[in-house]
């Protein structure tokens, strides 16, 4: 019997060269396996029901995401933790897997439209206002920016500048199913607000759900809940304060009027859409 000894070592070569590959695979196989037994699932394996918050940063989507967790899982908001926040209403951007704990979940996020986000609440705010606040927020996580940056660069934004962002959800390029929640107005009538929310997803809450959740996401108290709890989040310095003013028109007196000026022409399809100019 003769042996093609040079097979058989190209074979053990080939072997080696993909052991790597292999315990890859089996270690993946191990961990779908350990997922399935946590209820775990990868965060962009989403439902057409699932709703997603989606906004331009500092538009309230933190305190969107405090709110829907009272309303939705009735949660008492003195007791919230980030962590239980973000383990109920996860955001995408941080979390690699999330656990589904009813029919519908919601998930915070700040990218322009895609196919997966079906059905989505469209969280809008001033953009001179969001920007004043994504300056105060890039700064206290230690890193260095200026209005200028921002504002006719465009540097140091994650996703795009506000226009372009506003823009993309105004087309609605997939069809999704909308609903336009502007910050001013949850500021103005949360309670209204939130009805709009629950006749949305087709759900209905006593009316001391709403009361506790309102009462309980004021701004001052979650700054109380800030100073007590943390976030999760543990790039966030403790001392710096994340849940700024909640206030509507503050960029009047942080942002340079030649800047305010600049912004306005550049977004100023965007801004009248939403009556802010």
């Amino acid at each position: 019997m003769k042996i093609n000894l040079k097979k058989i070592i190209k074979n053990k070569l080939y072997g080696l060269l993909h052991i790597d590959d292999k315990i890859e695979n089996v270690s993946e196989q191990r961990s779908d396996q350990k997922l399935k037994k946590l209820n775990l699932e990868p965060i962009e394996n989403t439902l057409a029901h699932d709703v997603f918050i989606a906004g331009y940063p500092k538009s309230g989507n933190t305190w969107m995401q405090n709110l829907i967790a009272g309303l939705i899982y009735g949660l008492e908001p003195s007791y919230a933790q980030d962590s239980l926040i973000q383990d109920l209403v996860p955001d995408v951007h941080a979390k690699k897997y999330y656990k589904r704990y009813s029919e519908i979940t919601f998930f915070k996020s700040h990218n322009l439209p895609s196919p997966n986000m079906k059905k989505v609440i469209h969280l809008v705010r001033d953009g001179r206002d969001a920007i004043a606040s994504y300056y105060s927020y890039y700064n206290k996580l230690g890193r260095k920016c200026s209005f200028e940056d921002l504002i006719i660069d465009g540097n140091h934004l994650s996703y795009s500048k506000w226009h372009e962002h506003t823009k993309a959800w105004i087309n609605n390029p997939y069809d999704a199913e909308i609903l336009i929640l502007k910050y001013e107005d949850l500021i103005e009538n949360p309670y209204l607000q939130l009805k709009r929310v629950l006749n949305f997803i087709g759900l209905e809450r006593p009316n001391e759900v709403l009361e506790r959740t309102v009462e309980g996401n004021a701004f001052q108290k979650m700054k109380d809940r800030e100073k007590k709890f943390g976030w999760e989040d543990k790039k966030w310095k403790p001392k710096e304060g994340f849940i700024r003013k909640g206030k509507i028109g503050s960029y009047k007196d942080e942002i340079p009027e030649n800047l305010i000026d600049y912004f306005e022409k550049e977004s100023f399809k965007e801004l009248r859409h939403f009556n802010y100019i």
